[in-house]
């Protein structure tokens, strides 16, 4: 017996009930990645039904606070809801975080909704060379998990001005630049790691998780063989684009021919992202509330939610 019901596009699609889009087509192209192609159609069929899903769990949050408040003779902000989403690099999940922190900001409410992703809380280039895990970056030794854990439980209680480290996908390394989170009515976290818990970090043992914090949980999945091909056109765009801005870690990649570099996209999904995936993304799949499941191009074939 499956702990999850499971919707194809169409039985996804109705679950809609209306909701409008607000996002027009050039809001679209701005918010996917570059290897994506963002559909009006996907947004649509897939992410207006998931927004209303979760406008109804943010709903029911606040209901359950204002009678606790009610109760206590408070009137106090309320904890913001916390959604997480998790999945490979390369699968898409900062397109969907984009996308959703795009949706969700424009209910009639108008909801402030922050987004912050997990990157910023990998140790410096300057400490994973010193501890020989550059090659290990992402694997949950090359993070620091005790600031990240405290920058979620201080925004989960409703401190103000919190602070994040940025990360930088051209310098390939945390900048001195920081996000500032104020009291969000809904913060959702973006990272290969939010669902992980103590068994992954045997190395640093402590008690408290980015997981306990969450709220609602979501995992972009697709097949393995797929996440490698996307991940080798993404490097070969990057080669093209990114790579070549002025301080860009990667930016010898760019003296090699098409075929130099498919083989150097290939050599690090395998000895790095495609490990990476199988020993400490992959196992936490099961603990998401809802799985995106991905096909070609990029489009959700299947959603499954837990019951």
């Amino acid at each position: 017996m499956s702990p999850y019901m499971s919707f194809d596009r169409k039985k996804w699609a109705d679950l809609r009930n209306s909701v409008p889009m607000t996002l027009s087509e050039q809001d679209l192209i701005e918010l996917q990645g570059i290897n994506e192609n963002l559909t009006m159609k996907e947004a649509e069929e897939i992410y207006l039904p998931l927004t209303r899903l979760l406008n109804l769990y943010v709903s029911a949050r606040q209901g359950r606070n204002t009678v606790l408040h009610k109760f206590l003779s408070k009137s106090e902000h309320a904890p913001p809801f916390i959604i997480g989403i998790a999945g490979s690099v390369a699968v898409g999940k900062s397109t969907t975080a984009r996308l959703l922190k795009a949706l969700l900001s424009r209910w009639d409410k108008h909801p402030k909704v922050e987004l912050v992703t997990t990157d910023g809380f990998l140790l410096p280039n300057k400490v994973l060379n010193e501890r020989d895990l550059m090659v290990k970056k992402g694997f949950p030794e090359s993070y620091d998990m005790r600031r990240l854990v405290k920058f979620v439980s201080d925004v989960k209680a409703c401190k103000r001005n919190v602070t994040a480290p940025v990360y930088s996908h051209i310098t390939y390394d945390i900048t001195k630049e920081e996000k500032v989170v104020d009291l969000p009515d809904i913060l959702i976290i973006e990272g290969l790691n939010v669902l992980q818990s103590g068994m992954d970090y045997p190395h640093d043992p402590h008690r408290v998780f980015v997981s306990d914090f969450v709220d609602f949980s979501i995992y972009v999945d697709a097949e393995t063989s797929l996440i490698e091909e996307w991940y080798v056109n993404r490097f070969l765009k990057f080669r093209e684009s990114a790579f070549k801005k002025p301080g860009s870690y990667f930016s010898h990649y760019t003296q090699m021919n098409e075929q130099q570099s498919i083989d150097k996209a290939k050599s690090i999904w395998q000895s790095i992202n495609g490990k990476n995936l199988q020993e400490n993304i992959l196992p936490t799949r099961e603990r998401a509330q809802l799985i995106l499941k991905k096909g070609e191009n990029h489009t959700v074939e299947e959603v499954l939610l837990r019951k």
